[in-house]
């Protein structure tokens, strides 16, 4: 773990006093761990002499200037490593959305100035670093014993709704409960949750899925609270939504709750799980046996989305997730020409975590299914990935510029349906993967095109 140098720390101690804040001294007494993350707070020194010290042992960055921040770099070990180097400062969010800060930095201020603007207690201590005095004002520590979630102060949601979803995902994270006072006060500010920026709640939302051993306990939180409705109403609609006829012990929103934790901690997978029966209240259907949910999977990729479009999530993220959830319904009841056509359409990147989708989804069907089928079926599909078979146009034994000097062709679109007629071909059988096989089915195909757009209409009727 990164932190700073003793060379570092002595030049600041000779001027003024030095202090670890945040996660790292949370975790640190929580788990005897420390975050990646390191944050400090020096009172005493003024923004540009702080800055005089810190430029002796590093490289800094003042971009955080009218926050009382410098961004200090120091190279450890072969490797830099950036840390945020801080004045205590006093904040509150202004405008719509908590989009802009009202920012006082002072040298003079105490320490316990600065932890006053903290979300939670268990965030708000300090630790001294030359006398390694513990600095918790708020009872941090006591909460962190009790396992539990307490806001600084009453307006604690008010000035910053995304606290609520932060305490959402501690919570979850840390399997903290959220006290009396606390909750009473998330379930009042609720609605403010729609204020706050994608961005932000996507991180938050990130967190809650990959660093949580069971996200399941934040979203159900985020459904008691009443947040789950303005942050995923899709996913609120799922709630008490029966899935009748024997395949599955609970309703839509349990099944899911119970898949994103049955998954590996993969943010792609996990957020896979979460939107992979998101339209099944939209698709159900009452039959005689129960009920159907024909086509949720197509409707839910869909769905999936455009609510990751929505959370500001990149399109190649986007598009992962989307096949994921697409595909989801995968039968392992296929021939080896079925087995590579799948591998195709998913991509050999996604193809393993599908594989752990579907066996994520029997555990969470909660009818003590097996998934043998879905293990022989990964065996099968790394046979054949390690015969290297072609599952893409660029596989293939001739390319487009081959096309083009062959047959005397123009670039164009033709060139494209003619690597997709041959690909088709080879995923049927490998072997026709050669030179002379495919000119010889290029030009079938050639002939045929020709033929289909010599043949008007009239005579195609008869």
């Amino acid at each position: 773990m990164c932190r700073l140098s003793e060379e570092t720390v002595g030049d600041i101690l000779k001027k003024g006093r030095i202090y670890e804040v945040g996660g790292a001294v949370r975790d640190r007494y929580l788990s005897n761990t420390v975050t990646k993350d390191r944050d400090y707070l020096v009172t005493g020194i003024d923004y540009d002499e702080l800055s005089r010290i810190l430029k002796r042992h590093g490289r800094i960055d003042l971009v955080g200037r009218s926050f009382g921040v410098i961004k200090y770099t120091q190279v450890k070990n072969g490797e830099s490593h950036t840390l945020d180097v801080t004045l205590p400062r006093r904040e509150h969010s202004t405008g719509w959305g908590h989009r802009e800060f009202e920012v006082s930095f002072d040298p003079t201020l105490p320490v316990e100035e600065d932890l006053v603007r903290r979300d939670f207690t268990i965030n708000a201590m300090a630790v001294a670093l030359d006398s390694k005095e513990l600095i918790d004002p708020f009872g941090g520590m006591v909460d962190l014993k009790n396992r539990q979630l307490r806001m600084i102060y009453p307006d604690s949601f008010e000035d910053d709704p995304l606290r609520m979803l932060r305490a959402v995902q501690f919570a979850g994270r840390f399997d903290f409960m959220i006290e009396p006072d606390t909750f009473r006060a998330v379930r009042r500010s609720a609605h403010l949750i729609e204020s706050v920026s994608a961005e932000r709640i996507a991180e938050e939302l990130n967190k809650l899925l990959t660093l949580a051993e069971k996200p399941s306990s934040g979203f159900r939180l985020m459904e008691s609270l009443g947040l789950l409705r303005y942050i995923l109403p899709e996913l609120q609609e799922c709630v008490g939504v029966d899935q009748q006829g024997g395949y599955h012990r609970y309703d839509v929103f349990e099944h899911t709750m119970q898949i994103i934790d049955a998954c590996p901690p993969r943010l792609r997978l996990r957020m896979a799980a979460l939107f992979h029966d998101i339209n099944k209240p939209q698709t159900k259907r009452i039959v005689e046996k129960g009920a159907t949910f024909y086509g949720h999977e197509s409707v839910g990729a869909r769905t999936a989305g455009s609510i990751l479009t929505r959370l500001r999530y990149s399109r190649e993220f986007t598009r992962q997730v989307e096949k994921l959830v697409e595909r989801h319904m995968f039968t392992t009841e296929v021939t080896p020409k079925g087995l590579r056509r799948l591998v195709r359409r998913v991509g050999v990147d996604l193809i393993f975590d599908l594989l752990d989708l579907r066996r994520a989804d029997v555990v969470a069907q909660g009818m003590g299914g097996t998934t043998e089928d879905v293990d022989r079926f990964e065996k099968d599909i790394r046979e054949e990935l390690n015969r290297k078979p072609p599952l893409g146009v660029t596989d293939l034994a001739l390319d487009g510029s081959d096309l083009i000097a062959i047959f005397r062709l123009e670039p164009g679109p033709t060139i494209g349906r003619i690597l997709n007629h041959l690909l088709e071909k080879v995923l049927d059988d490998p072997d026709m993967n050669s030179r002379e096989r495919l000119e010889s089915l290029a030009k079938e195909y050639m002939e045929q095109e020709v033929l289909t757009d010599k043949t008007s209409p009239e005579e195609s009727d008869k």
